[in-house]
């Protein structure tokens, strides 16, 4: 009689077990099949805080294109509050290798190849705002690029304070 109710109990454990997985099945796959469609156009989704806009921005340039790059004029103003805002920034990724003075005597600069010394005022007759800019945005030869780390207006304010370096 107890292997009756044992087999019996299993076979209810056993259906319920089995319930239980179809009705999951038939939930998952009947959601997959009528979720609500949204065709193109039809509803304005906002964008995330943060996104860049499929028109308008600023246009990428590699380092293939520094030369196109270098055309560019910079947008923002060299105001005081650009410059604070460059020297800030500067401090944060350029002191490493560059140094707190540009001078390229920072603590990475003794382990690799020294970075320029920015305060040089012939080296700021040749480079333009455009390539400075693209230059902290693509990177160089050993310098790692900060375009994802810096928005273009940053980096034009870090430009901006470049420029200074070389008047002191």
């Amino acid at each position: 009689m107890m292997k009756y109710v044992f087999v019996l109990s299993l076979l209810a454990v056993g259906a319920f077990g089995g319930w239980m997985v179809l009705n999951i099945v038939y939930l998952w796959t009947h959601n997959m099949r009528d979720t609500q469609r949204v065709m193109p156009g039809e509803e304005m989704f906002l964008m995330p805080s943060g996104s860049v806009a499929r028109s308008g921005g600023e246009l990428y340039f590699s380092k293939e294109e520094r030369d196109a790059a270098a055309t560019r004029r910079n947008p923002v103003p060299a105001t005081p509050q650009s410059i604070k805002q460059g020297e800030e920034l500067f401090a944060v990724y350029c002191t490493p290798c560059h140094g707190a003075s540009g001078k390229g005597d920072g603590l990475v600069a003794t382990k690799f190849v020294p970075p320029p010394d920015l305060t040089n005022p012939d080296l700021h007759k040749v480079r333009t705002d455009g390539y400075w800019q693209s230059y902290v945005g693509a990177g160089g030869a050993i310098m790692p690029p900060y375009g994802e780390a810096l928005t273009p207006e940053e980096r034009w304010s870090v430009v901006n304070y470049l420029r200074t370096l070389a008047q002191k």
